[in-house]
């Protein structure tokens, strides 16, 4: 019986051990797995997504960080903008607050889990400032806006099954209504 919590005691001692070595070697390499998609044209930031409207709800709710969704947007408006802007032309955007579209209700699944329900009176809203400089460093737009779209549920959807779809959708149009459909070819 001692010869078996003696083991039990070095076994939970090792493996704390090994935790605390290699623990911060697993950070890092996770660390390393964050990708910066920006480019010469286009770069996206965000500010302190703990003080977005969307962060009341995190992980209290089992809800996906908010370096998920930011990602996606982030590739989402450097690929739209990259294909309208003109050469030499400099976008600069930062995202100052995110609503996603729905409401958080917890213990309406099933399985008493917490699902998000999409519906007309919970209309997604992203805040965002921009600087848009020319190739001379000259700025040529700059300003804030507070993107939402009160009838995000009316219009079509072309994949029910796509994630963050109608904040997507207002990003693109976004693009498309302060750039332009420019091309930079």
């Amino acid at each position: 019986m001692e010869y078996r919590r003696a083991h039990r005691i070095l076994a939970g001692t090792l493996l704390l051990s090994a935790l605390l070595i290699c623990g911060p070697l697993f950070a890092r390499a996770n660390d390393g797995e964050k990708k910066n998609y920006n480019n010469d044209q286009v770069t996206v930031s965000w500010t302190d997504p703990a003080q977005f409207t969307e962060a009341k709800y995190g992980r209290q709710f089992r809800q996906p960080e908010p370096e998920i969704w930011l990602t996606d947007f982030q590739k989402l408006l450097v690929r739209r903008a990259s294909a309208v802007l003109k050469a030499g032309e400099h976008l600069d955007v930062s995202i100052t607050n995110v609503k996603l579209a729905g409401q958080v209700e917890p213990f309406h699944g099933s399985g008493a889990t917490d699902v998000r329900v999409i519906k007309s009176i919970y209309p997604p809203e992203i805040n965002l400032s921009f600087t848009l400089t020319g190739s001379d460093g000259q700025v040529l737009a700059s300003g804030d806006r507070k993107l939402r779209d009160l009838a995000f549920l009316d219009r079509g959807s072309a994949s029910r099954s796509e994630a963050y779809r109608f904040e997507r959708r207002l990003l693109e149009d976004w693009v498309s209504t302060e750039f332009g459909k420019r091309s930079n070819r």
